[in-house]
Parts: C-alpha cells; structure tokens; sequence
C-alpha cells in the first residue's frame, strides 16, 4: 500500500494495527522503536508480574459483591470478574508506561512519518526532546484530565450489585478502547501541533475503525508477552493511520 496516496475506503482498523506489526521492523525505523520498548518491556513486565500474583485474592472479593439471584451464573461471572480486572489495570498500565515513554514515542512517529511519507524530518535527538519535554508533558497532562473523571464514573458502576458484573466490564472494554486511540494517534497529532480537541473531532469522523484499532491495543495489552512489545506496535499503526486519514487535513 503506498502511503501517498488515500486509503483504500475499505481500510479499518485492524488493518492499521495489522501495519503497526509490519512497520516496526521498517529499514531506517527499527532505532527508534529500541527505547519505547525497552521502557514497555521493563515496565509493563514489571506491572503485570505484581498483578497476576495479586488476583487470587481478588477475584474472590469481587465475586463476593453478587447478588444471591445473580449466583446461579457465578460460573459466567468468574472469567469476566478476572477479564474486568485485566482491562482496568491493562488500561492504568498503559497509562502510567505512556506517559514515561511519551517523548520517545513522539519521536518514533515523527521519523515512521518522513519514512512513510517520503519527505524526512529532522532527527530530533535526546536534546531536541529535552527542549519539548514541557509541551509533551503538558499534554499527556491534557490526555489524563480528559480520561480521569470518566474513568471514575465507569470505575464507581463496578460497586453497583449485577451492573458490577456485567455492564461495566463491557463498558470499561469500550471506552479503553477509544482512549488507546486517543493515547497513540495523538502523538503524531501532537508532533504537529493539533489541538487536542481538534484531534479527537478528527477521530471521531472514522470512530468505528479507531474503536477496532484500540480494541486490538487493548486486548494484546492484556496478553503476556506480547503486551511488551505493544507500545511501539501500536505508535506506528497510529502513525500509518495519521499519515494515510489526517494528515492532509493539517499540513499543508
């Protein structure tokens, strides 16, 4: 697929993750994919290590919140309680190894765009990063101020007796979903200095396809071994995705 020319309507989401795949190991992009992973693999090895050996403490103490009517399906309830967990720490993960790689994963976009592209962009450097750290910082900031309150309106339906159980992991799986959407496509709309409001309007004009690719993100985060290289996966699909949907709406 030649990224000068517009996708194929056909295009979804799952193609872009399926890119992200190919395009790391892309002649020239490899270099730039070495430090966001080894952040993802130190840190999300780290994180998942600790929260597998905590959940059969938890899981117990969550099903103890189900109703006496809702107990003839304990046997259903059981796998989701564990793939509820799963999610919100996943996402909380993600969250927490984004914002520390955020700098390198910026630069990642940047040079996969010239690549992609044909038209090379400057090689920032550490230093061109420690002088952008301030607006990198300021809006991953951005990000969390958007994500945080309804994180914990979702967060407050898994006290709710059945909703707990049932809704709210479905709930939880849609809106990590959207927002691993929003965390990796904004860095190659951050590289260009798109507002963050404008960028979600322009998500939302594909929402269906963003909601495919940050489903998959989401799910491969959950899965050992292969959540620690998602980080990387997962910049370039967005990338390929910025350079083939929006980026003409925003550079001219």
């Amino acid at each position: 697929m030649s990224y000068t020319q517009p996708p194929p309507r056909s295009t979804s989401g799952i193609h872009y993750f399926a890119e992200g795949w190919r395009l790391i190991s892309r002649p020239g992009i490899k270099r730039y994919v070495v430090l966001p992973l080894l952040v993802n693999v130190l840190l999300m090895g780290s994180a998942f290590w600790w929260l597998f050996s905590r959940l059969g403490d938890w899981i117990p103490a969550m099903m103890s919140h189900v109703p006496d009517w809702l107990q003839w399906l304990s046997y259903l309830l059981w796998p989701l309680a564990v793939i509820s967990v799963l999610l919100v720490f996943s996402y909380l993960f993600s969250t927490i190894t984004n914002l520390i790689a955020a700098p390198f994963c910026g630069l990642l976009a940047e040079q996969l765009e010239g690549s992609l592209t044909g038209k090379p962009l400057p090689d920032t450097g550490l230093l061109g990063i420690a002088k952008d750290l301030p607006r990198i910082m300021a809006r991953e900031w951005r990000k969390l101020m958007y994500y945080l309150p309804r994180a914990l309106l979702l967060l407050a339906l898994y006290f709710v007796p059945g909703i707990g159980q049932t809704v709210a992991p479905v709930l939880w799986f849609l809106f990590s979903a959207w927002m691993l959407a929003i965390q990796y496509c904004d860095y190659p709309f951050d590289n260009h200095k798109v507002s963050f409001a404008d960028m979600r309007r322009a998500l939302r004009q594909h929402k269906t396809d963003n909601l495919q690719f940050g489903a998959l993100v989401s799910l491969f985060t959950m899965i050992p071994i292969l959540n620690l290289v998602i980080l990387p996966v997962a910049v370039c699909g967005a990338t390929a995705m910025w350079v083939d949907r929006y980026r003409s709406q925003f550079v001219r």
